[in-house]
């Protein structure tokens, strides 16, 4: 897919299938035909050096006998013999000898005193017997060859120490540059660049809502990526793919919010939106860690492990053992008092987290089943309206089962969370076994089951649950969801495309093995990869900048594309929300971007 420059230079190793059913190349084995080349080719081989030697034994006997005109019959039938010989080899010891007057000089004596009988015996038996005169001119001759052959000899040599140190200082410069790059992946902490739609309130939406309309819009769409124009260090940047405000947290810790607020999902306060980071004046006194964003709220994650929650909380999304229409405008302490948090992660109207010994909870909008509970949580209200039994504080996951192709359910045990990811409505988990479960709303392939059943429990996804398969890391999009595995191939399964076809399970990206996958981004349907030294995206229309790609430039793509603009700049870590994208870059040649806001 990617049409980058490294593509051309990279392997397309495609990933060997199991019994799952995704799809692969066999090998064919060719040991047999690559034996009997190898020994036609060593047959060939020896053949070309016999007659090198027999070509260097017979070379001093037939110079002697090149420029002799009347040499009989026997003569030029050695002549004729010789004549590939001479066309390569001796023509040019001709030219050579004649800028030299004094090699010619006794060539000329040493042939015409040379008797041609006898340079045909001495071809024959490798025998020396001519007369003085023309072993004088053999040994001039000799003495014309080999001091050609030392400035042949010398000039070579010059070209194969230039080789040399050209190579040894290919393998410096590489050396420093793979030293370099170390270095900076160390460094978690850059600038902050960004690209996409910055209209917050308008984004995703088709007109403003009643209460933006009457404040003046200052965002637009940035289709190439711009660096924050203040010089503070980034260590952490946070949105999703559901939500159209983002958190930076810096260098030392500290919370900064902006986009849409109409929900007080900012916890600054107030329903403004913001159009440049602003500082969480309520968790200013407190580290924070890492957060999470949803459609309409935000957890904060101290380093002490504790959850702060802001915004909508109609669902009971927030934790807060309370659900309520009004928004919560600051930072709330979540309602649970178990080990401390470790990671969190927000869908569009629920939220999970895992503890620090690798417990599951959730809380919200249980909903096709995406809490985990084994429950959608529906009941008819009057007028027969379907209302939902919604968790409004952390409630653990208990239940991880894994399904035989006959249908039969495995309950699953000694299951501990690592690394979380969730989309619009569906789930995802990897364990310490490296194992993936997913589960929620399973429209268009996205719990990659190969099937449209909703999950209401988490559920194995028995692709990687294979030696040397396992998983490293997961990502969720709108309709989407990907994993990157221990062989660094990255697969993907769901839908980006509203009207293409969906893919049902995982699959691998083809065109990015071999990338060295550093951070993922997803959006509701592009996605981005920081990767080696480039950055790729790629999405269909309509976008809002998200890509990257620069103004004046193609606005969507179906396939990866390079983002050029971002050739000299290192990108450390990558992140989407809804239709914009967030960058933590390496400080080196990012003042070259334009300034954002």
């Amino acid at each position: 897919m990617p049409q980058t420059k490294r593509k051309t230079r990279r392997s397309t190793d495609k990933v060997t299938p199991d019994s799952s059913g995704v799809d692969g190349d066999n090998g064919t084995d060719n040991c047999e035909i690559l034996s009997s080349d190898a020994k036609k080719c060593k047959i060939d081989r020896d053949t070309v050096i016999d007659g090198k030697n027999s070509t260097t034994n017979d070379d001093n006997s037939v110079n002697s006998n090149v420029d002799a005109s009347n040499g009989g019959d026997l003569n030029s039938k050695v002549e004729e013999d010789d004549k590939p010989k001479q066309k390569n080899g001796d023509q040019t010891e001709d030219k050579e000898d004649s800028k030299k007057t004094d090699c010619d000089e006794d060539h000329k004596e040493a042939v015409a005193s040379s008797d041609p009988i006898s340079d045909v015996t001495n071809n024959n038996n490798g025998t020396s017997k001519s007369s003085e005169e023309s072993e004088k001119g053999g040994k001039s001759d000799l003495k014309c060859e080999s001091g050609n052959n030392n400035h042949s000899n010398q000039d070579d040599n010059k070209v194969a120490d230039g080789d040399v140190e050209s190579s040894v200082q290919s393998a410096s410069n590489n050396a420093q540059e793979q030293e370099q790059k170390k270095e900076k992946e160390k460094d978690p902490c850059g600038s902050l660049v960004l690209c996409g739609g910055t209209s917050w309130d308008l984004t995703g939406r088709k007109e403003l809502p009643k209460a933006a309309k009457n404040i003046p819009q200052q965002g637009k769409n940035l289709w190439g990526p711009h660096v924050w124009r203040e010089n503070t260090r980034i260590r952490e940047i946070i949105s999703s793919c559901t939500a159209c405000h983002s958190v930076i947290i810096t260098e030392n810790g500290k919370a900064l919010v902006f986009g849409r607020n109409d929900k007080g999902q900012l916890g600054l306060g107030d329903l403004v939106t913001r159009h440049e980071p602003t500082v969480v004046e309520t968790l200013k006194n407190l580290k924070i860690k890492s957060a999470a964003t949803g459609k309409g709220h935000t957890l904060f994650l101290t380093e002490e492990g504790v959850v702060y929650a802001a915004g909508d909380n109609k669902m009971g999304q927030l934790g807060i053992g309370s659900q309520s229409n009004n928004a919560v405008l600051v930072p709330t302490k979540i309602a649970y008092s178990g080990k401390p948090v470790a990671k969190v992660a927000c869908g569009a109207e629920f939220s999970l987290m895992v503890d620090a010994a690798g417990t599951l909870y959730s809380f919200g909008s249980p909903e096709y089943g995406q809490l985990g509970h084994n429950s959608e949580g529906k009941y008819f209200t009057t007028g027969n309206k379907i209302s939902y039994h919604c968790e409004l504080s952390p409630r653990r996951v208990v239940v991880f089962i894994e399904k035989t192709r006959e249908g039969h359910v495995i309950p699953l045990e000694d299951v501990r969370i690592t690394g979380i990811a969730a989309g619009i409505n569906h789930c995802l988990a990897m364990d310490s076994k490296k194992r993936v479960f997913t589960w929620g709303f399973a429209g268009y392939g996205r719990l990659g089951h190969n099937e449209t059943k909703d999950e209401l429990v988490p559920r194995n996804l028995k692709l990687f649950d294979y030696v040397n398969r396992g998983v490293n890391n997961v990502w969720a999009g709108g309709c989407f969801s990907l994993a990157l595995d221990m062989n660094g191939v990255l697969y993907f399964w769901g839908q980006t495309k509203t009207s293409g076809e969906a893919t049902m399970y995982p699959k691998p990206i083809q065109d990015l093995c071999n990338w060295n996958i550093r951070s993922v981004g997803c959006a509701n349907r592009s996605i981005v990869i920081a990767a080696d030294e480039s950055l790729i995206s790629w999405g269909p229309s309509p976008t809002y900048g998200e890509l990257g790609y620069g103004e004046n430039k193609a606005k969507s793509s179906t396939t990866p594309q390079e983002v050029k603009i971002l050739e000299k700049i290192f990108i450390k870590k990558v992140t989407c929300g809804y239709g914009h994208t967030l960058m933590i870059a390496d400080e080196t040649n990012v003042a070259k971007l334009p300034k954002w806001p």
